[in-house]
């Protein structure tokens, strides 16, 4: 019983909480998606450039 008491005090205090939240609009989250996006495949490309160019140096004057 006080388990129950403890979840129901608990989700009401979620409810609350969740009701302060500040939300961003769907234009800003879809702006920031894209940021995001963007970033990772800028990132990805940088790293797939550098793991290109380390692997022609090892393959042409170690091996």
């Amino acid at each position: 019983m006080k388990l129950i008491i403890k979840l129901f005090t608990f989700l009401k205090e979620v409810r609350l909480e969740m009701k302060k939240v500040n939300w961003p609009s769907r234009k800003e989250t879809i702006k920031y998606t894209l940021i995001i996006v963007g970033v990772s495949l800028s990132v990805a490309a940088f790293l797939g450039g550098l793991d290109y160019i380390f692997s022609t140096i090892l393959n042409k004057y170690v091996m």
